[in-house]
This record gives C-alpha cells, structure tokens and sequence, in this order.
C-alpha cells in the first residue's frame, strides 16, 4: 500500500494541470452564460414601480429589440451606467427594467435625479422575478429579441470598454437580426 501513496501527488498534479489547461482554454473565461440563451425569457409577474408605465410579458414580445436592465437605487454601479441606459433610448432602443429589492420612493428619487431611462418598469420589491430571471445582483442587463427569446446577457454596470466590447457588438447583433 505504501508504494501506491509514492503515485498519488504527480497523479494530483497531473490532473490539476489538465483541469487549468481546459479553463484556459474557454474563449472567454470571466462569461457566465444565462441558462435563458436562446429560450423564451420568464414571464413578469412583479407589480409596476408606482408613478411609472408598468412591465409587462408583451413589452418583452413587441416584435423588436428589447434590452431589460435589473437595478435598484441603493445599487452604486447602476447609478454609474445609467448614463448608458439613457444614451440607448435616447438612440431608439426599447429600455426597460426591473426595480428590484428596493422602496417605492427611493427608486421614484433615482430616476428623478438621474433620468429614466425606462419605456417601463416592473417593481421586484422581494426579488422573486430576480430568481425566476437567474439575475444574483443587480445590474444584470438581458437583450431580447422581437420574439422575447433571450440573445444575451450582461452582468455589471454597463460602462467604457467593457460595454464597449461585450455588450454593444451584441446589441448590434440583435439590431441587425
């Protein structure tokens, strides 16, 4: 028995090295693919933020683009991309979010301060359609499709070259499909 334990770290380092070599091998090692690609996004079933058009199942089916962002006014990198979620609808893109686990009022004060960027709001005071979304903290931005099947998703605030680079070619993907 003794002689077999002699195998053991070189086979431990053997393995160990195979396991590193395949992760390096991913194209892109820090995406967490949505399990919703390619699928019909969840359904809504959160309440709308009072004093704003609410969100519903048809405005992720509207027959174009939607991009759904997940936020909440104490979320300090939703504050910062914000700025981008504006330039989008300003550009023409369908916006909408999800206010999730936050109060009514202090969301109603963010957009006042910041600018809404949002055609709609859904109001996740619980966080449930979080879940039924797979989104773990906010910001986590989805781009849909006209047919409501997810295309992409982003996770972080979506600002300079990690926007750039990630999530705007995929964003033109969408647009062009």
């Amino acid at each position: 028995m003794g002689k077999w334990l002699m195998f053991l770290p070189p086979i431990l380092f053997a393995g160990l090295a195979a396991m590193f070599y395949v992760g390096m091998q991913r194209s892109d090692p820090n995406a967490l693919p949505s399990v919703f690609i390619d699928k019909q996004a969840p359904s809504l079933n959160a309440a709308a933020l009072p004093g704003f058009a609410a969100l519903t199942d048809a405005d992720l089916r509207n027959g174009g683009v939607t991009v759904v962002n997940f936020w909440a006014s104490w979320c300090p990198p939703c504050r910062a991309e914000n700025g981008t979620l504006m330039a989008l609808a300003a550009e023409g893109v369908h916006v909408v979010g999800v206010n999730m686990m936050d109060r009514p009022d202090d969301a109603a004060a963010f957009l006042a301060a910041d600018g809404n960027p949002f055609a709609a709001i859904a109001f996740d005071p619980k966080g449930k359609t979080r879940l039924d979304w797979g989104v773990t903290a906010p910001p986590e931005t989805f781009i849909l499709r006209g047919d409501g099947t997810v295309a992409y998703k982003f996770i972080g605030p979506m600002i300079g070259d990690d926007y750039l680079q990630r999530f705007r070619p995929e964003l033109d993907k969408a647009l062009a499909e």
